[in-house]
This record gives C-alpha cells, structure tokens and sequence, in this order.
C-alpha cells in the first residue's frame, strides 16, 4: 500500500500539470476572445486528452490491487504520463506567435503531435502486456484491435494535411473514446 501512495503521487503531479495545460490552453479562449480564434479541431482534440487524462486517472485508483511493483512497470506509467504531458503541451504551447492561427499551428505541428499520440498508444499496449496475460485478456479483442486502430490513424494523421480526415479521426475519436470508458466502468443493472 505504501509503495501504491508512493507511485501515485509522482504520476498524480504530472497528470495535474498535464490537466492544468489543457485547462490553461482553453481559458486563452474565453479570457482573449478577440486575440485569438480557436480552431474547433484542436478543441475537440484538447477535449479528447482532457477525456483521456481523467480516464487515466479514474484507472489508476485500480492500482491499489498491484500487490508487487518491478521498476519497469513503474517505468512504463512514469513514460506514459510523461508523454500525456508532452501532448498537452503540443496543444497548447505558450505561444503561437510563429503561426497565423491555431489551425496552422495545428497542421504545423500535426507530425509531432500525432507521432507522440501514436507512441502513447503503443506505450499503452506494452504496459498492459507487462501486467500479465490475464489482464491483457479482460479487455477482449476490443483492446488490440483499438490500439491498433489509433496508432494506424495517428501515423495517417501525422502524413495528411486534409481537414475532413482530421475532422473525422477527432470526432470518431472523441466518441469512441467515450464509448469505451463508459462500458468498461459504468455498470447497468
């Protein structure tokens, strides 16, 4: 249990500073309204790691269970926060004065962003593989398959520049997203 408070409070801290990015990045907004205009796809992808980042949290109380820590499983949640971090603060930068709008900054910077989303969904599936076949196994073919799914588009959306995919892979994802934490952890009687 000592080793579970211990763990949680360094992923706790960087999760808290990734939610504060997005929090921040999305104030700019209401309290500069005419300084800049947002981007709706960025929105909607800021959203998505904001859904994301609180899924993550919501999960990581189940790893009270965790009866024996081996530093690479502490390793693989460090890295993964770490690059939730790092996408955070692609979406929101300090600033984009290099950039016409946030929709150029968002195409601009498409390589890093979608590049890094596509580590942290293979980030993903390494660390559920190290917590055992068992576990792997509970979350069915769903799993595999979603991962595969968004590390496939992220590589796509890191090549295209077309809005209408962008449109799509951020909505569709959006959903999904929601979709997928809501049958994992909200049971109907």
């Amino acid at each position: 249990m000592e080793q579970f408070l211990h763990i949680r409070v360094l992923l706790g801290i960087v999760l808290g500073l990734a939610v504060t990015t997005l929090l921040k990045g999305l104030a700019r907004f209401v309290q500069h309204p005419g300084r800049e205009r947002p981007y709706w796809v960025h929105i909607v992808w800021a959203l998505s790691m904001f859904t994301l980042l609180a899924h993550f949290w919501w999960w990581e109380f189940s790893l009270i269970h965790v009866e024996r820590w081996s530093f690479l499983a502490f390793s693989f949640l460090v890295g993964y926060v770490v690059v939730l971090f790092v996408l955070c603060t692609l979406l929101f930068p300090e600033d984009i004065r290099d950039y016409q709008d946030w929709r150029d900054y968002f195409y601009s910077r498409r390589h890093w962003l979608f590049g890094i989303m596509a580590l942290s969904y293979a980030i993903d599936f390494c660390d559920t593989l190290i917590k055992g076949k068992r576990y792997f196994e509970a979350f069915g073919l769903e799993y595999p398959l979603r991962n595969l799914a968004y590390f496939a588009l992220c590589l796509l959306a890191m090549r295209s520049r077309n809005e209408r995919f962008h449109a799509v892979f951020a909505v569709a994802g959006l959903l999904y997203q929601l979709s997928w934490i809501y049958r994992l952890y909200d049971f109907v009687d």
